[in-house]
């Protein structure tokens, strides 16, 4: 089913419903009063309605409330995304505005307080551009049934800001936690960064201590060595020096021949 433009769609209206339905015209399509059975949603209440053409082809809409507003809801084929389209009430029309919501072919149309007025006093409502022929149903019972709409809507959108409060606050709760924790861990992360940093350089100084204490023991062996080799040979000179003296203590230690006045002296050996 296409879905004609807002010009031709106010034309179909004009031409469709030029003069209001009386109550003999009423009956003669064999509309039934509505039921108005009030349904809460997540965080608003619906009553359906099914508007009915002369060729008895059923229509369904639905009237919503969240307590502050009441809107007329609808799907059709193509709906333009928006329209400032009229219904009729008793005849009389009144133009209100429709959007196109996120679903395909689902739309909304805020009723002002002079149609909502008009419906709860009116007897026949009466759509021209709903389908292919004007539908209408009866308003039978609409001053109690949209006044039960608001009340509803109003009682079922307050539990629901109740419970996204909630929710808000749980999620605020939480974002704080996550927060906190990640805070928590970085903090724990960095004490246990220093922790291992102050590992590291107590370990380095342990090793680098342990390496100077080696080469002090190193080095000390060395002098202990090197003392010892003096000491050795100090009692080897010691020892050489009082075996000469024993063995030269009367004649004294033989004399050693002057050097040669010229420098250098080659001694002759006979053949």
């Amino acid at each position: 089913m296409r879905l004609l433009g807002a010009g031709a769609l106010l034309t179909l209206v004009g031409a469709a419903v030029a003069g209001p339905l009386s109550t003999n015209t009423a009956a003669a399509a064999g509309l039934e009063p509505s039921a108005w059975a009030i349904t809460p949603e997540e965080a608003l209440c619906h009553t359906d309605l099914e508007l009915v053409a002369r060729s008895g082809a059923v229509a369904p809409i639905s009237l919503v409330s969240d307590g502050d507003r009441v809107m007329l809801r609808f799907t059709r084929e193509s709906v333009p995304s928006q329209a400032f389209l009229p219904i009729r009430v008793d005849g009389r029309p009144f133009a209100n505005l429709v959007r196109r919501t996120g679903d395909e072919g689902l739309a909304v149309m805020g009723l002002s307080d002079e149609t909502l007025a008009a419906l709860r006093h009116g007897k026949t409502l009466q759509i021209a551009w709903l389908s292919d022929e004007a539908v209408s149903a009866s308003l039978a019972g609409a001053g109690q049934g949209i006044a039960d709409l608001k009340t509803c809507g109003a009682e079922v959108a307050s539990q629901h800001r109740a419970r996204e409060a909630e929710l808000d606050v749980q999620r605020s709760r939480a974002h704080a936690e996550a927060r906190a924790q990640a805070v928590a861990d970085e903090q724990l992360a960095t004490a246990r960064a220093q922790t291992a940093a102050a590992e590291a350089v107590r370990q380095r100084a342990a090793a680098e201590t342990e390496q100077l204490a080696a080469q002090a023991e190193q080095q000390r062996a060395m002098a202990d060595g090197e003392r010892q080799r003096l000491l050795a040979e100090q009692d080897r000179q010691r020892a050489i020096a009082a075996q000469q003296q024993y063995y030269y203590s009367d004649r004294g230690p033989p004399a050693q021949p002057p050097p040669a006045p010229w420098g250098y002296y080659r001694p002759y050996y006979p053949r």
